[in-house]
């Protein structure tokens, strides 16, 4: 049993990329089972709601065609869902101003889109092809710069101060930082925007606003309810100033959140661990040789390396005048033996 247990151990090992695809696409359907069985019954639910209303509709209008209201209905819902104005109080309030452009511009190069702002002319979306093409890797680009320049002052300072004033182990220091950081970053960016939002929009329970603000920050979208959709022009603008503001710098934090993980040395091992053979080999060590102080600081040496003479090997030697000196003495000396 311990033999066939060591041998699935090294098994895994050695094939650890090909077990974390399989793992990766067994939690894909997890997921897929799991949304189909929380979601397709409250859909029939809607589904019946609207069929009775309507039915409930068409029998006390006869004389309204079936055919023709589908065809309201449907352009009705397809302006609604792009955030046009349909109706005749709402005419005033267009999205092609420079705060709903500019708040398109930012949701599209830092791939969250927008399930309201679409270009609707041939012209617009064209233009966003080139300029996606060339705005979203400068964007990415720019990110993570200031990521870089945020990681001396949001990790490397805290994890030297623990590590030099507390007497930390690097590990545990590392470990520390990271677990506060994270819990920092979870109310910051997370709970406290919820919790305005949810007091800003009546209709939405917390779980809603929690959910805006994570679809928001992990850019896969602001889902099916926009924010401030019923509010007035001026408070829509001011949304979308806050919005693209929290989105950016969020990214930016959340980024540097990332960089600390991997600076912790447990996250290290299991990241080689989960990579392969070939990538560990290509890092200068095997498998085997896999612990928790490969992650560790740099050596301490007990003697500067600038005490180490720079003196060429070829002058280090005796000198020539030093030798003629050493050879006269040593005549001085036998004369004195033989004369005493």
């Amino acid at each position: 049993m311990a033999r066939l247990l060591a041998s699935l151990g090294l098994f895994i090992r050695v094939n650890a990329f090909f077990f974390l695809l399989l793992c990766y696409l067994l939690f894909i359907l997890l997921g897929a089972i799991v949304f189909s069985a929380v979601e397709q019954p409250m859909e029939e639910e809607l589904r019946a709601e609207v069929e009775e209303v309507w039915s409930s509709f068409l029998r006390e209008n006869p004389c309204v065609e079936e055919e023709k209201l589908k065809d309201v209905l449907r352009g009705t819902l397809s302006a609604y869902q792009r955030d046009v104005p349909v109706l005749k109080e709402e005419e005033e309030e267009g999205h092609s101003g420079f705060t709903s452009s500019l708040y398109f511009v930012i949701v599209t190069l830092t791939t969250m889109g927008s399930d309201s702002y679409t270009p609707k002319s041939d012209e617009a979306k064209l233009f966003c092809i080139f300029y996606c093409t060339l705005g979203i890797p400068l964007t990415l680009f720019l990110l993570t710069l200031s990521s870089n320049l945020l990681l001396p002052i949001l990790t490397h300072a805290p994890i030297h101060y623990l590590h030099t004033l507390w007497g930390l182990p690097h590990a545990q220091a590392a470990l520390l930082h990271a677990v506060f950081l994270f819990l920092l970053v979870l109310c910051l960016l997370f709970l406290v925007p919820a919790l305005l939002v949810f007091l800003l929009e009546p209709n939405w329970s917390f779980l809603d606003s929690l959910f805006f603000c994570f679809l928001t920050l992990s850019t896969v979208g602001q889902g099916g309810d926009a924010l401030g959709r019923t509010w007035s022009s001026g408070a829509k603008e001011t949304l979308e100033l806050l919005t693209t503001c929290y989105l950016v710098v969020g990214l930016v934090v959340l980024l540097t959140c990332k960089d600390t993980l991997l600076q912790v040395p447990q996250v290290c091992a299991v990241l080689r661990l989960l990579s392969g053979p070939q990538y560990s080999e290509l890092e200068g060590f095997h498998l085997n040789e896999l612990t928790l102080n490969d992650c560790e600081e740099e050596p301490q040496y007990s003697q500067s390396i600038c005490t180490i003479s720079s003196t060429p090997l070829h002058l280090s030697g005796p000198s020539p005048d030093n030798q003629t000196t050493d050879i006269d003495l040593h005549r001085t000396r036998t004369t004195a033996d033989k004369t005493s």
